[in-house]
């Protein structure tokens, strides 16, 4: 059950008419429960009672319907503030907003950086409501600002995590009269709310190849599908298919089909971004939904990965595979990267803005030249700062094109030396705005979920220095790696000691983990690991003159693995039910490193790579399918302790 509150307690815009008029339109927005509260005392009562998610109104808002269903059904948090663009008026308070989160409230005179005024309308999450019903009580008269505007001030002030919703293409705003009134409804009635939805559906701002080859016309899909009843999750499968088929006909060989590849390629891409346009548009959000789409997207690209690297190989370039394996190595390190430094950049955005903000030295410089061109939406430096990075429609665009043009191993060439590219841009500059920005990000989570320890890291002496140990670990695997493919490739074999030698200097990642993660870097720590983790296992392999597709096989169960934990980081999600038994990524790699000692490497990654993902399949039905069914049938009283 959703309860919408109407505080009827604001004098600026406030008929008991409006409060009865924004009652029925929250009813329409999908709240089940509606209730009109006189002042902040009764909200507080109402409030307490609750253990889902609370819309709260005033009574100056008018606004489309779409835009309070909108702010009920948003996505990037438990608790969603309405900004606008409009300039405040009496009684009012203003934001400033970074990275889409609210991370400071004041009068307007009080806060001359505002990016915005709040919007008198919010939701706030389960976790946060016994917050606004403290607000409520605290919240004093004795203020020029109106009680929702007081209220949601003194929720900020408590430090509750507040997420932006910006209104666009459709009307909300503040009426301050009676006369503003009727202009903000006459401007509600001229816009076609449908339509504005389904233009709404397409993201403010995407990448180049997306923006202008297939946003342009997937809203028709997207149309179409809602028509006939699809829903997202239908979507992303159906992408699915049409990846692996790529992947499938990649793999075959051929003009003929090397060009059916690329265009399946190109519209499973499409239905890839129709599946979120359809989420917005149709507003069928779940953490189930966000979750797949993630792992979907790192999931066919990694197989079009395979056909590619099989069909390189079966048209006679011997090592198709290891370009493969290269690629996905590659990829999924970069991912780690950026997810934790959009994690830094969120922190950052959180913690107070200094009075004097510093602006010298290399990194604040990238930061303001970073900022200008973000801001300057269109520009030529803006797309190419958006294209230079390499995103998901480039790549996928740069594989089907090469493919079918040159063949798959010109595709796979072509994404390592444009993904190595892109990969050293932004590591170089986000090192130095790291270093500027100084946010230890990894003392805010659980370190040792996402450095993704075993037992052995938590019981090591702990050593100073996570990064340096990390990447010596990532750097002593590279070298065995190395050693490996020279070895192998004169047709020799690797001492017996060499990778046990690699394991020890491998663990030195885990002697880091117990210790304090505040370094200003110390964010490249859980991608560090995970090169580590994976030049190991493919030095074994190779060493081991294990066949190449299973040395892939193998590291695409290790990026299911370890995507399942930064999609979860993403939404603010658990970790998975089962993540204890995964081992580790010092416990796999020690029983690589067994095999390997063994003469069973083979035998070891098969085995090792099988049980893995049964237990991430377990992991995924009992923390989609099983828990949530028991919390269903668990009363609301009980899961609230």
């Amino acid at each position: 059950m959703t309860l919408a509150i109407v505080l009827a307690a604001d004098a600026a815009g406030g008929t008991g008419d409006a409060a009865q008029r924004l009652a029925e339109q929250w009813r329409r927005a999908g709240a089940t429960d509606v209730r009109v509260a006189a002042d902040l005392a009764e909200l507080a009562a109402l409030v307490s009672t609750q253990n889902a998610a609370v819309l709260v109104s005033g009574t100056d808002l008018v606004a489309h319907t779409a835009v309070l269903r909108h702010l009920a059904t948003s996505p990037v948090g438990p608790t969603v503030a309405l900004v606008l663009t409009d300039p405040p008026g009496v009684g009012q308070v203003a934001v400033r907003e970074e990275r889409g989160q609210v991370v400071a409230v004041g009068a307007p005179g009080e806060l001359p950086d505002a990016t915005g005024v709040f919007g008198g309308a919010f939701r706030v999450g389960p976790d946060d409501l016994p917050a606004l019903a403290a607000a409520a009580r605290a919240a004093t008269t004795t203020t020029t600002a109106s009680a929702v505007d007081r209220l949601f001030a003194d929720l900020t002030a408590r430090g509750t995590l507040t997420f932006a919703h910006r209104v666009r293409l459709l009307v909300a705003h503040r009426a301050t009269d009676p006369a503003d009134r009727a202009t903000a409804e006459a401007a509600v009635a001229v816009v076609d709310e449908d339509r504005a939805e389904l233009r709404l559906s397409v993201k403010e701002r995407d990448d180049f190849f997306t923006t202008f080859f297939v946003s342009t016309w997937s809203v028709y899909v997207t149309k179409a599908a809602a028509r006939i009843g699809l829903g997202p999750t239908a979507v992303t499968m159906i992408s699915v298919v049409f990846a692996v088929a790529a992947a499938v006909l990649f793999g075959v060989g051929g003009r003929p089909a090397l060009v059916a590849g690329a265009v399946l390629l190109y519209l499973g891409f499409v239905l890839d971004c129709v599946d979120g346009q359809l989420a917005r548009y149709t507003r069928h959000f779940s953490a189930w939904g966000g979750w797949l789409d993630t792992m979907a997207d790192r999931a066919k690209e990694y197989v079009v990965y395979a056909g590619l690297g099989y069909g390189a190989t079966h048209a006679g370039f011997r090592y198709g595979w290891a370009l493969a394996i290269a690629a996905i190595t590659l990829q999924t390190v970069r991912h780690m990267t950026d997810t934790w430094y959009g994690v830094l950049h969120d922190e950052a955005a959180r913690r107070p803005r200094p009075a004097t903000p510093d602006t010298g030295g290399i990194g604040g410089k990238l930061n303001a030249a970073s900022t200008k061109v973000q801001a300057d939406t269109g520009s030529v430096s803006y797309w190419l700062k958006r294209t230079v990075v390499f995103p998901i429609g480039e790549r996928w665009a740069l594989m089907a094109l090469a493919a079918a043009l040159f063949g798959p191993l010109v595709a796979l060439v072509a994404v390592l030396v444009w993904g190595t590219l892109a990969f050293a841009y932004t590591g170089a500059l986000r090192t130095l705005r790291a270093r500027w920005m100084r946010v230890p990000v990894l003392t805010t989570v659980d370190t040792g979920l996402y450095r993704d320890d075993g037992r052995l890291a938590r019981i090591l002496p702990a050593a100073r220095g996570p990064l340096a140990l990390a990447m010596l670990g990532a750097l002593g695997a590279a070298g065995l790696l190395l050693w490996a493919l020279l070895t192998v490739h004169d047709g020799g074999q690797l001492p017996g000691w060499a990778v046990p030698l690699g394991l020890l200097v491998l663990l030195a990642g885990a002697s880091g983990a117990r210790a304090a993660h505040d370094g200003p870097l110390d964010w490249l720590v859980p991608a560090a690991l995970r090169a580590g983790e994976f030049l190991f296992a493919i030095a074994v392999g190779v060493a081991g003159r294990a066949p190449a597709w299973l040395i892939f096989g193998y590291v695409f169960v290790l990026t299911l693995h370890h995507y399942d934990l930064t999609a979860r980081l993403e939404k603010r999600q658990e970790a998975p039910p089962l993540h204890a038994a995964t081992l580790g990524w010092e416990g796999r790699s020690g029983l690589l490193a067994v095999g390997s000692i063994v003469g069973i490497t083979s035998i070891a990654l098969a085995t090792l790579g099988t049980y893995l993902l049964v237990v991430f399949v377990a992991s995924v039905v009992l923390a989609w399918v099983v828990l949530p069914a028991r919390a269903r049938r668990t009363p609301a009283a009980v899961r609230r302790g």
